[in-house]
């Protein structure tokens, strides 16, 4: 594999890595908070049918990607309903929201469109279009350094830009602002802070607004810019995949990028391994070589992570004491 190979397969990497990336930012606001957020999948389920359906109807990629934050954001708020304010089991709530999504998103794509739960093809100008960088085709005529340039670092979605963007974001709004410190504390020991005169309930419900926004742009990605359509559970696990490289990062965004990396490169190999003849071997079935990235994840995790550490309060509902 040459150097022309490797960047390619990089550029394929960073794609499948974007929607886990904001999946998992997403589930460290929750997660942080003090609130297990199995429901990730669900939400960008949600906001994947929203940004394709309104961008289909309207026209408008934009209006599309405010419909998917705004439904991801209403079924994070009912996940904080049902576990800050009814105070209701966590992971109940969150599978409940995922089963609901993917029901509820080919139903509505059946009944609205008649094309078996899919949305109609949008066209170009109804997509997040590549963004390409200045002098990218002159630098691109520069072997390796120019490549990387124009082939990896150039020609990628808006989307793509602020998902590594929000990883320092992220970093510094946890734990360089009040903001973060007070939502560290309160999934470590929300009592101190109830002490100190400060909403838990009102910190919980902050972060799970953030929650609902980052899963919202990781759905549009999917379906209008990655894709072109939604299509039935399109997210195809990417939401327990972002909460297993969370856990793998150790609930820290820097570490949850490299993870998420990581599971990219390792989906973008399993493209280019299929139909490969191995020594000895021979050619390995396609629906082993596409498991193999879900596989080699799990490897990871159980034999490299160590001990993970959660919050300490999270998946305790908080009981204010009267």
């Amino acid at each position: 594999m040459g150097a022309t190979d490797i960047i390619l397969l990089l550029d394929s990497s960073v794609r499948f890595a974007v929607p886990l990336m904001l999946a998992a930012l997403a589930g460290l606001y929750s997660e942080r908070s003090g609130i297990v957020d199995i429901g990730l999948e669900g939400k960008m389920l949600g906001g994947a049918f929203a940004a394709a359906a309104t961008a289909a109807v309207t026209g408008s990629v934009w209006l599309g990607l405010a419909a998917a934050m705004g439904v991801s954001v209403v079924m994070s708020m009912i996940h904080a309903l049902a576990s800050i304010n009814f105070r209701g089991n966590q992971i109940i709530s969150g599978v409940a929201l995922n089963f609901l999504a993917a029901g509820f998103t080919v139903f509505l794509g059946h009944a609205w469109f008649r094309r078996g739960g899919t949305t109609p093809n949008l066209r170009p100008d109804e997509r997040f279009a590549n963004i390409e960088l200045p002098f990218a085709q002159e630098f691109g005529q520069v072997t390796i350094i120019g490549e990387i340039y124009e082939q990896l670092l150039s020609g990628h979605s808006i989307i793509v830009y602020f998902a590594f963007l929000m990883v320092p974001v992220t970093a510094f709004v946890l734990f360089r602002t009040r903001f973060g410190l007070r939502l560290r504390a309160v999934g470590e020991n929300p009592k101190a802070l109830d002490t100190a005169g400060i909403s838990v309930a009102m910190l919980r419900y902050r972060a799970l607004v953030v929650t609902g926004l980052l899963c919202g742009v990781a759905g549009a990605f999917l379906s209008t810019a990655q894709g072109a359509n939604f299509s039935e559970n399109m997210t195809s696990g990417r939401g327990f995949i972002a909460l297993a490289a969370l856990i793998f990062a150790k609930w820290r965004p820097w570490q949850a990028m490299w993870t998420c990396l990581l599971f990219g490169v390792l989906s973008a190999s399993q493209i280019r391994l299929q139909g490969v003849e191995f020594p000895m071997i021979g050619e390995v079935p396609v629906q082993f070589i596409q498991a193999l990235p879900y596989i080699l994840t799990v490897v990871l995790l159980a034999g490299f992570i160590g001990r993970a550490n959660p919050p300490k309060a999270i998946g305790q509902p908080y009981v204010k004491e009267r």
